[in-house]
């Protein structure tokens, strides 16, 4: 709760009461504490604040609000009411009103360091960067600490940051900056690391490496302490922007040394030797190569160095570092690209990497280590690298089922690593059935044996088997795929549920079991699926598109709506929790943070599926409540939706989707390509775009709702009508265009990894028949609002367009639910066939239904006949439901058997 004052203060004693109440949640007793208390102290501020926080927290806002601005008139200066006040305001995200409280506040103490520390940090909660300047200008002038001095600096980096106009943050917000750190420096008065930071932060900012680099290497590089290597970290980094390659190959050099390691100080080595080269760049005949000192400018001597920082591995009687022999397969990858014949002089390939097995394969990083150089074997090296790893796998004696088995973990892990190689050369998919079908017999065999490895494992530990049984299941997926036969990919349910029954906290169990669930059109289990990964934070962002992707689609319209303002509630709090972030960082002097914070708030605010929640949460809210609960009007109302106004930003939307979130050792024919994500990512902005002009088509509708019928078109323009209906002929342009778009890139569908991005609604949408039949519903509107300006007397012509439309629309709908038949279970080899689309067809009917109702008005001529003929099409669709039902039922009774799967 909020501060409490001094103890000698009598009010605190008076006051402890409500508080105790308010962080007990305890409102109702807090409010009538408060009211006691104010019957007898009827000057006490403080204890109306509080009663305003235990009505706001029992739903009487706007009491709370009336109660609150009763003290705040008054200017208060005590520190627990203006806290208190602090706290409700933020309760009501209404922090402006905090700045307002410590504005008052400062004008009557001015001389408070406590009350102007508090007035910086309203301003930078609600991202007042001027005012945070001349706050923290006028702090130091109270207190001159060195900490409020840079908040004033910070602030206009923030400016700068935040400006419109780059020329006027390079003109003049960072000069400011800049000439007041320099004021400070030449006074001598840099104290802290933070101090450093910020004018290096600001030199770079303002392309001034070389005055950055001199800072660095000076006696204020000195104080840059608490990050390991950071004045290296730092030179390297400007040794690159001013491409100063001599000074690049040195000083990695020299660190590599030190550290033989740090990849990062490889790839700095490595692109400096062939900048060198490319240069043609040799040193002076005198003195020094470079300020850094020698420079390897030849291929000879990186070989040399490359190898001789092998050799001290290979020498070492402790355990090795894998920095050295990867940098050998890396050199040897980059000299390849260019065609250098010294990749022989280290070695050949296929001998290092089994080298590098041999050294470091019972590590679960070795998979992911000699993954990304495994392009370096011939194709017809393939079986015999594996066939040569195998040799390096210890295994015992055979069991009963005619594998050999490892005797403990890190014979296991060889053994895992050599399975994970198979399969991402392509050993694995160039199998046939029966081979693919043995493949599967022994991963569960070795994934039951090694279970024995972790029995005293806590449920939050993962199994050392648990990679056999996922391999497993990709492998049934893939005969799923190539076959079409379901038995498959029940068989991989099952394997997966088995290894998360003994692993209830391995996430990838549960990642594939989501999504093999979606794509099968089964939801129900996927969100308690969801819900055990305990996404936290940006998670909700990276991943939320599994679950917001199929929820719709497959009729959870409450689990969609539910999922869709989870989501929203993470992003709505972004806002929020960026600016405690920003203050927490100008208080502990972490400048260099703040504009990571707010590049992360801006990548959470240009989200793709920040915009994907919010749009599909609005047209469900319309779908499911629109002339139900509520009307239209009062609908769109409720949601501030305004049809002219496009709150999505197109040009700088943001794809955080985490596609790689699956393990896979797939070859890399069969990976995620950028051509897939560009393309993904083009599919699923016309998808939005096309879902989003529906929803402010439909909010444009409910606007020229509120509108009186005027027939002079004179006083129509007056009264606005004539611009509301511009606007809905502009959107309804914008989404036939729209539509043109997408029925482009239905053409040519993009066949995704089933493990990369799924496919959006888009060319099922196009292909039912719905969006344009949708498109016709709302371009039909426009035809009865000319209706109603023109008279419907003196319009018979227009009148039986209309009509016509309606007929049109009830064909239209009739193909949509004759698609949805079309879509029947299929049976092949006595076997139940899945068809997702089934589903998914008809919630496209009943959107479009949902959405031509919801259009058209009911007081015009046809209006009845298009209703009744859309009753009779949603009983059509009920009856087809209940029948498919009973099919479905039959089917599953049919195929009931007490054997086992052969299997």
């Amino acid at each position: 709760m909020a501060a409490r004052g001094h103890v000698q203060d009598p009010n605190d004693r008076r006051l402890r009461p409500i508080y105790d109440y308010l962080d007990n949640g305890n409102n109702k007793m807090a409010i009538q504490q408060a009211d006691k208390l104010l019957k007898k102290h009827k000057d006490l501020h403080c204890a109306k604040v509080l009663k305003a926080i235990g009505l706001q927290r029992t739903g009487k806002q706007d009491e709370a609000f009336t109660l609150a601005q009763e003290v705040a008139t008054l200017e208060p200066t005590d520190d627990n009411s203006l806290q208190a006040l602090t706290i409700l305001y933020r309760e009501m995200h209404r922090p402006e009103l905090v700045t307002k409280l410590y504005e008052a506040a400062v004008k009557k103490v001015p001389l408070s360091e406590e009350y102007h520390s508090h007035l910086f940090m309203a301003y930078a909660r609600v991202g007042e960067y001027k005012k945070m300047q001349q706050a923290g200008m006028a702090l130091y002038k109270i207190v001159p600490k060195n900490p409020y001095y840079f908040w004033s600096v910070m602030s206009l980096v923030m400016q700068a940051i935040s400006a419109q106009d780059e020329k006027l943050s390079q003109t003049m917000f960072l000069p400011l900056a800049e000439r007041m750190v320099e004021k400070m420096v030449k006074e001598e008065k840099i104290e802290a690391e933070a101090e450093v930071q910020l004018y290096f932060m600001i030199l770079e900012r303002l392309g001034k490496c070389v005055e950055a680099l001199e800072v660095i290497r000076g006696p204020l590089g000195e104080k840059l302490t608490s990050e390991l290597q950071s004045r290296e970290n730092k030179c390297m980094m400007l040794y690159q922007r001013l491409k100063r390659w001599p000074e690049c190959n040195s000083l990695a050099h020299k660190l590599l040394l030190k550290n033989p390691d740090d990849w990062q100080f490889y790839s700095c080595y490595f692109d400096s030797l062939f900048y060198l080269i490319d240069q043609s760049w040799s040193p002076p005949e005198e003195g020094d190569h470079c300020p850094e000192g020698p420079v390897h400018h030849t291929v000879t001597e990186v070989v040399r160095f490359v190898v001789d920082r092998v050799k001290g591995e290979d020498g070492k009687d402790s355990r090795s570092l894998r920095g050295p022999y990867l940098a050998r397969l890396e050199l040897i990858h980059r000299l390849r690209e260019r065609g250098c014949p010294e990749e022989s002089l280290l070695g050949e390939p296929l001998e290092l990497m089994v080298q590098f097995f041999g050294k470091f394969g019972d590590k679960p990083c070795c998979i992911t280590d000699l993954k990304i150089y495994l392009h370096l074997l011939a194709p017809d090296q393939h079986v015999q690298f594996i066939n040569l790893l195998s040799e390096a796998v210890p295994l015992g004696e055979q069991g009963e089922e005619g594998f050999a088995f490892p005797d403990d973990t890190k014979a296991m892990q060889r053994h895992l690593c050599v399975c994970q190689l198979s399969r991402a050369i392509g050993l694995h998919h160039a199998l046939d059935v029966d081979g693919k079908l043995r493949l599967i017999t022994e991963l569960k065999a070795h994934y039951r044996y090694g279970l024995k490895f972790g029995k005293n494992a806590v449920k939050t530990e993962l199994q050392f088997s648990d990679m056999y049984c996922l391999m497993a299941a990709h492998v049934y997926i893939d005969l799923w795929k190539e076959t079409g036969n379901d038995n498959y990919v029940w068989q991989s349910l099952g394997v997966l549920h088995e290894g998360l029954t003994l692993s209830p906290s391995n996430a990838q169990f549960k990642l594939l079991l989501l999504l093999v669930y979606c794509q099968l059109g089964a939801f129900e289990p996927v969100v308690d699926l969801y819900s055990s990964l305990d996404a936290k934070h940006v998670q909700h962002d990276t991943i939320g598109f599994l679950l917001t992707r199929y929820a719709e689609s497959l009729g959870q319209f409450a689990a969609a709506s539910q999922t869709c303002n989870f989501s929203l509630r993470f992003f709505h709090s972004n806002q929020k929790d960026t600016s405690e972030y920003i203050i927490q960082a100008y208080k502990y002097g972490a400048f260099e943070k703040i504009p990571e914070f707010i590049a992360l708030r801006n990548r959470l605010n240009q989200s793709l599926h920040f915009a994907q929640c919010r749009t599909e949460r609005m047209l469900l809210d319309l779908f499911l409540e629109a002339d139900i609960v509520l009307s239209l009007e009062e609908s769109v109302k409720a949601m501030s939706l305004s049809p002219e106004e496009d709150d999505i930003p197109w040009d700088t939307m943001r794809d955080n989707r985490d596609l790689t979130v699956f393990t896979s050792w797939d070859p890399k024919d069969r990976m995620l390509t950028e051509e897939h994500r560009r393309r993904s990512l083009e599919e699923e902005s016309v998808w939005l775009r096309l879902r989003s002009l529906t929803l402010r088509i439909l909010a444009s509708l409910a606007d020229l709702g509120h509108t009186p019928s005027q027939q002079n078109s004179e006083k129509v323009n007056e009264n606005g009508v004539g611009d509301k209906g511009s606007i809905l002929s502009s959107l309804l342009s914008q989404l036939n265009q729209t539509l043109q778009t997408a029925a482009q890139i239905a053409e040519k569908p993009t066949q995704y990894p089933f493990l990369g991005p799924p496919s959006t609604r888009l060319a099922a949408a196009l292909s039912t028949g719905s969006c344009q039949c949708q498109a016709a519903a709302l371009q039909l509107s426009v035809h009865l609002q000319d209706l109603e300006t023109a008279g419907l007397d003196e319009s018979s012509e227009l009148q039986t367009q209309i009509c016509n439309g309606f007929k049109s629309l009830v064909v239209q709908l009739q193909e949509i639910l004759n698609k949805c038949k079309g879509d029947v279970l299929e049976m092949k080899d006595s076997k139940l066939k899945t068809q997702p689309s089934l589903l998914e067809n008809l919630i496209f009917f009943v959107e479009t239904v949902c959405i031509v109702l919801t259009a058209l008005p009911a007081v015009v001529c046809g209006f009845q006949e298009l209703t009744g003929c859309v009753q009779e099409l949603i009983t059509q669709a009920l009856d087809y439901i209940k029948n498919q039902e009973t099919e479905i039922t039959a089917i599953k009774l049919s195929g009931l058997s007490l054997e086992g799967p052969t299997e």
